[in-house]
């Protein structure tokens, strides 16, 4: 069965705050949380960036049952690779479990750049990524590595690691990424509300090398009782994200992306946002993308009061999400609501 997560958003929540709001999505019924990992937001007006593994720590402890996920970037610019290991093995070691897996991406500028190294292109990127993530793999197996090239490890060892081993999953965006990872990666993690979009990314994982490996899916929405509210807050808070490839990776700065996001209209957040302010139409949609194939979702709420779609998700949304028996091949994850389809 599909697990569902609460999506704990560093750039819009400050990390105390953050820290209540998983004890209640516990509280709620979610099944687990998952944590971006930014040195900056994407807007000034996000106006947050808690640091990811201390607040994991602190997140890990004030929950009693709660698995938690993260996405990071191992290509050796803000994180040498031996140091998320040593991160990802401690927090596993601590919390048995409870760390199943670790999206790791090829980064972004506006993160990454900040360390004054030369921001390559994305083949280069990507490659940097791949040998992160082996250098990742064979530290969290207990090898001691020495590797020369893109990213280079000396001797390096990670001494603390967990029983339960944390799988590392690869993030992708296109059907081309996905295929890539396929081979290599633990597992996937794409974002997207849309099955029609969603599918053919974990077509091509799964082609490639990822049939038998979990998929994760980060699904951005935007909840309100007034349909009118719930786009406005959805352009208000989360315009800044629709800037696509390969804008997204280059831009180096809050303050450009603001600027680059002032001609995205409110209709537009359409595209990559599930914008509705009804609970039966976002559970049926929810519902479709599970029906892919999906391990977990990860559901975020990009704007508005956390509390009450926490409260409200936990009643009436996911209740019904888990009542839904019916195996993913008697259900046809093209047949949501009209009123959604046709956005």
């Amino acid at each position: 069965m599909t697990l569902y997560s609460f999506h704990a958003s560093h750039e819009q929540i400050a990390p105390r705050d953050l820290l209540g709001l998983v004890q209640r999505a516990e509280q709620a019924g979610f099944d687990a949380a998952f944590s971006s990992d930014h040195l900056q937001p994407w807007s000034p007006a996000q106006g947050q960036s808690g640091f990811a593994w201390a607040w994991l720590g602190a997140a890990l402890q004030a929950t009693q049952r709660l698995t938690f996920g993260v996405v990071t970037v191992p290509g050796g610019w803000r994180y040498h690779p031996a140091v998320l290991a040593q991160a990802v093995a401690t927090l596993g070691q601590m919390y048995p479990g409870r760390l199943p897996w670790v999206a790791l991406g090829s980064g972004q500028a506006l993160n990454e750049s900040v360390t004054g190294a030369p921001w390559p292109d994305r083949s280069e990127r990507h490659a940097r990524l791949r040998e992160g993530a082996e250098i990742m793999r064979a530290l969290l197996a207990g090898e001691t590595v020495t590797h020369r090239g893109r990213v280079s490890a000396l001797d390096a060892k990670v001494w603390s690691r967990p029983e339960t081993p944390t799988r590392l999953v690869g993030a992708a965006t296109t059907p081309e990424t996905a295929a890539w990872l396929g081979g290599w990666a633990d597992g996937l993690l794409t974002v997207g509300s849309r099955p029609e979009v969603l599918a053919p990314i974990i077509e091509a994982f799964r082609e490639t090398g990822g049939a038998d490996k979990p998929v994760f899916l980060k699904l951005d929405l935007s909840f309100a009782r007034d349909p009118a509210e719930a786009l406005h807050q959805a352009h208000a808070a989360w315009r800044f994200n629709q800037l696509g490839s390969p804008v997204a990776w280059e831009l180096r700065s809050p303050a450009e992306f603001d600027a680059a996001a002032r001609f995205v209209r409110p209709e537009d957040m359409h595209a990559q946002v599930l914008v509705a302010s009804d609970l039966a139409a976002i559970t049926d949609r929810i519902a479709a993308c599970a029906a892919l194939g999906f391990d977990s979702i990860d559901l975020h709420q990009v704007g508005g009061s956390q509390t009450a779609f926490i409260d409200v998700f936990g009643e009436r949304v996911l209740p019904a999400l888990r009542a839904r028996k019916a195996p993913a091949e008697d259900f046809d994850p093209m047949a949501v609501r009209p009123a959604l389809r046709a956005r």
